[in-house]
């Protein structure tokens, strides 16, 4: 996808609307991507901070491993973190094969947690989920099995609407989006969003976006979500400007970049872009992320977790490589603090934010 800098107002801005998903409105039309092990509460807590997100998401719940539960609500997954209280709206998407068990969790989740929308994952391309599960972008060879998923997961959760995620097809040999596109709007989803690359790609090359477009006159009543390559806010007025899509959704991109929702979305308004924040900010809103996660799971296993996370907000920094080599082998709080502020040194004269979290622990 080819953009043009946006530098101030005004600018040719397309006309976008807020998107209905059933009586879901999302205004911006921007959505949060579910992404596994990434998109917990805690971040989910930090993109909402900086605002911009017309809907965000969980990570993807795989359907027969939550009914494994006993008491969901003395236990609830750990994927479903901070579910219960947090706004709305809110997006949960599950994964499975099996239409009763992604029903009976899609009710649960629509009637007990009273989430805002169950999605439904066939486009995770992860070799655990599709060939050891013949879940994710496994089942898009099999639209019929698609369509008894969707089905019964729509009549479980009404009236809360039901959508989907895809790719554009299993390989680039086959390629059968707007056949999928019209399952999935024939068996009841309130919405479609398409993922531009084929399960075979994974995240390699450049996501097709004339392919995405190409579904949209074969949707008569529900919204089409384009998703893929959108890490700038230029990018996102460009998704709306050329192609034919009611809404976006940004994924990888956002995990270093939890402000590019709100940069998106003044983009959209015609408005001037915010900055990215100043390394000292980006700096604090490590140690604030990293709070909330040993907050969750305790010291040890939230600095375990936050090396991710710490290497994702790295991204295009000078020496953010040897950053990652050293916060990929911290263990300890007193470790991860270290390394951050060796890689964000402290303003003279501001204080130190590391001493504080310290004493806080």
């Amino acid at each position: 996808m080819t953009f043009t800098v946006l530098e101030s107002p005004p600018y040719v801005v397309p006309r976008v609307r807020p998107l209905s998903i059933g009586p879901v409105v999302v205004d911006p039309p921007i959505l949060q991507a579910p992404m596994a092990g990434f998109t917990n509460y805690a971040f989910r807590q930090i993109a909402r901070e900086f605002g911009g997100i017309g809907l965000p998401a969980t990570e993807m719940v795989h359907a027969r491993g939550f009914l494994w539960i006993e008491d969901v609500k003395e236990s609830i997954p750990e994927r479903l973190w901070g579910v219960v209280d947090e706004p709305r709206p809110l997006a949960v998407q599950i994964w499975d094969n099996d239409p009763g068990a992604l029903a009976a969790v899609g009710a649960k989740l629509a009637h007990e947690f009273k989430v805002s929308v169950v999605d439904i994952n066939f486009g995770c391309p992860v070799k655990q989920v599709t060939e050891k599960a013949h879940s994710g972008s496994y089942l898009l060879k099999c639209p019929e099995r698609m369509q008894a998923i969707i089905e019964r997961v729509v009549a479980a959760c009404a009236p809360t609407p039901v959508t989907a995620k895809i790719r554009l097809g299993c390989t680039r040999d086959r390629i059968n989006a707007i056949d999928v596109a019209q399952v999935v709007e024939s068996s009841g989803a309130a919405a479609l969003t398409v993922h531009g690359r084929t399960a075979q790609d994974y995240f390699s090359g450049t996501a097709d976006w004339d392919r995405i477009s190409a579904i949209k006159p074969y949707l008569k009543r529900i919204p089409l979500v384009g998703n893929g390559d959108l890490d700038s806010a230029e990018k996102v007025v460009e998704a709306f400007r050329r192609y034919d899509v009611d809404g976006v959704m940004i994924a990888r991109a956002s995990l270093g970049k939890p402000w590019l929702f709100r940069q998106a979305a003044a983009a959209l308004c015609g408005e001037p872009i915010p900055p990215d924040p100043t390394p000292l900010a980006q700096r604090d809103l490590v140690l604030h992320h990293f709070r909330l996660v040993c907050e969750r799971f305790g010291d040890e296993k939230g600095t375990v977790l936050m090396r991710k996370y710490a290497c994702c907000y790295a991204q295009g920094r000078p020496g953010a490589r040897e950053f990652r080599t050293r916060v990929a082998r911290v263990d300890t709080p007193e470790e991860f603090l270290d390394v951050v502020a060796r890689f964000f040194p402290i303003e003279p004269g501001r204080g130190n934010v590391e001493g504080k979290m310290k004493n806080e622990k």
